[in-house]
């Protein structure tokens, strides 16, 4: 594709490589058989193809407006079109960009500025955000629905292992998962503690910085990378073997890092590093031997759904049904695997409409086998499943917990 970005964004790093990206499609649409929101809104407008022409526009200078935002905020960033597209655009990237510079130049209305705002404000921080879930799980019986639905119920971690091995893995606690799902990395611990290796989470280490960077905060998105980089940096000169991850939608950002620092000379290096060591905990636990973790029973029948981060952006599609299938348990057949159940970050709270539709369509499509519960690898995907969902959702990794 032709291009001709103004000296503005043609002078800048991410202009350059936003040039570059649009300059690898060829508008061939078969990224539109595959884009979630053009399935249910028809519109070019609001699918790959039609919001690359939108960002080539505003970066060439030509007028944009609130509707060209509008379509590119109904973006889940899913990147199925990714997987698709023959000719390997970049477009959650050039996304990202396109964001990012349109942020700073279109003032949003003053009902959304105050919403995006609160979101970013809240969610990376980790004690506020528990303290206000903490308020609303006490409140929750008086709350209406359909708001009562979307406060998740208090859970509880099982005891992390007191021992520890030579062989250590890093994790994420997050912002979210904590206080949410807090079983998540202590069945992660205890798996892994069966089979000789020891998980470890940095207290200084925080959000990974997706919200803010894909909320177009891109300054405040790479502070968090560099604050979690820090905290792991003397693990990570001990040996530590990987940085686990078990949100993949946290894994999909940290494995970024190299490439979204590559311009920091003070954190270059160490960003690349931290990236090469990333692994969703799926691909970690392949490669290991699970014959001492022994065969699940009495699972019944689970449904996996695989979070677009993890199929499409960790490129690890069928890796979590491999290591259930190894540890014995029996999954449900499901349709449109490629399909975005519509958590997508923020996106269920800046897009409820769009994203209770997509929501039912993945339900439905967990569901035709009948599944006696729903599993699988992401806390903004657990969450917002279980909001509707007829069965118990959970972490997969809760299954191998035993």
């Amino acid at each position: 594709m032709q291009t001709n970005l103004v000296q503005e964004f043609a002078a800048q790093p991410e202009g350059q490589e936003a040039e570059a990206i649009l300059r690898s499609c060829v508008h061939c649409g078969f990224c539109t058989a595959t884009c979630p929101t053009y399935q249910e809104l028809g519109d070019e407008r609001d699918g790959p193809r039609g919001r690359i022409y939108l960002m080539k526009m505003f970066l060439e200078g030509h007028e944009t407006t609130e509707r060209t935002q509008e379509h590119l905020d109904r973006c889940l960033s899913c990147r199925a079109c990714e997987t698709t597209c023959p000719s390997g655009v970049q477009y959650g990237r050039l996304l990202d960009i396109s964001r990012g510079l349109m942020e700073d130049r279109i003032e949003r209305p003053a009902r959304e500025r105050w919403l995006r705002q609160a979101l970013l404000r809240v969610l990376p921080n980790r004690r506020l955000f528990g303290s206000l879930l903490r308020v609303g799980q006490l409140a929750r019986p008086l709350v209406p629905e359909p708001l009562r639905s979307k406060i998740p119920p208090r859970r509880e971690a099982s005891p992390w292992p007191a021992g520890s091995h030579p062989r250590k893995v890093l994790a994420l606690a997050g912002c979210v998962q904590p206080s949410a799902t807090p079983n998540t990395n202590a069945a992660a611990a205890r798996v892994l503690d069966r089979l000789g290796i020891t998980l470890v989470e940095a207290p200084a280490a925080g959000c990974c910085g997706a919200v803010s960077y894909h909320l177009g905060e891109h300054g405040d998105g790479l502070d968090y990378m560099r604050r979690n980089i820090d905290a792991w940096w003397p693990a990570i000169e001990n040996g530590a073997e990987a940085v686990v991850m078990t949100a993949s939608g946290c894994g999909a950002m940290v494995q970024d890092y190299g490439h979204l620092l590559k311009d920091d000379p003070a954190y270059a290096d160490k960003a690349r590093r931290v990236s090469e060591l990333t692994m969703d905990l799926g691909a970690f636990l392949l490669q290991q031997d699970l014959g001492s973790l022994g065969l699940a029973k009495g699972q019944g029948k689970v449904a996996f759904h695989c979070p677009c981060t993890l199929q499409h952006a960790m490129k690890q599609s069928g890796v979590v049904e491999q290591v259930l299938e190894k540890a014995g348990i029996t999954l449900a057949e499901t349709t449109d695997k490629h399909l975005c159940c519509g958590s997508a970050g923020t996106y269920s709270v800046l897009q409820p409409e769009l994203s209770q539709r997509l929501l039912a369509n993945k339900l439905a499509a967990l569901t035709v086998d009948q599944p006696d519960e729903i599993v699988t690898a992401n806390v903004g995907c657990q969450l917002h499943l279980e909001t509707r969902a007829s069965v118990p959702v959970r972490h997969w990794i809760e299954l191998l917990d035993r």
